[in-house]
């Protein structure tokens, strides 16, 4: 079976992106290394990122790509293989990952989903920082430090004491 991905020139997507070992806290052990590794991508491989939310084992985004470019796919590349390279290689690997040079950090996968209207993207961005408090992390999703909330409030779009609803906000003009 092929596996199909959908992708639109300049757009916007949701995204999940997953360790191996869903057991682990290796993202927010090693946040300092992932956070740069983004930097150094986004320097060479433009895209704005409207939210970013990093858990233990997992991180949710939502970027939208520079008019022309799709290539989302690429990108997340990138970034999973420069992570994997600044990170000691401790864990188990397979027999198929040890003869295909593979780490085993990720999960060979990510799910995408392309941004559809205004109210699809504040849910999305609603998701993306409601997940710690939803995992269990924090009571408040303030509390948080890993998540594009933070930067998200001090930019007017949610209140510093958002609960973690979903919000549906009125068209932007």
């Amino acid at each position: 079976m092929r596996y199909r991905r959908f992708y639109v020139s300049g757009g916007t997507y949701f995204f999940t992106v997953n360790l191996a070992d869903r057991r682990s806290l290796l993202l927010v052990e090693r946040v300092a290394e992932l956070r740069e590794v983004v930097r150094r991508v986004k320097a060479l491989r433009p895209f704005v990122i409207n939210a970013w939310v990093v858990l233990p084992d997992h991180i949710h985004a939502v970027w939208t790509l520079p008019a022309g470019d799709s290539d989302f796919s690429g990108r997340w590349r990138d970034i999973k293989t420069r992570f994997a390279k600044v990170i000691p290689a401790t864990e188990a690997l397979s027999a198929s990952q040890h003869q295909r040079h593979e780490r085993g950090i990720w999960q060979p996968r990510f799910w995408e989903h392309c941004i559809r209207d205004e109210e699809d993207y504040w849910r999305h961005l609603d998701y993306a920082h409601w997940n710690p408090m939803k995992h269990g992390y924090v009571q408040r999703i303030q509390d948080w430090p890993y998540s594009s909330f933070h930067r998200a409030v001090t930019e007017g779009l949610y209140p510093r004491d958002w609960c973690g609803e979903i919000l549906v906000r009125p068209p932007v003009r």
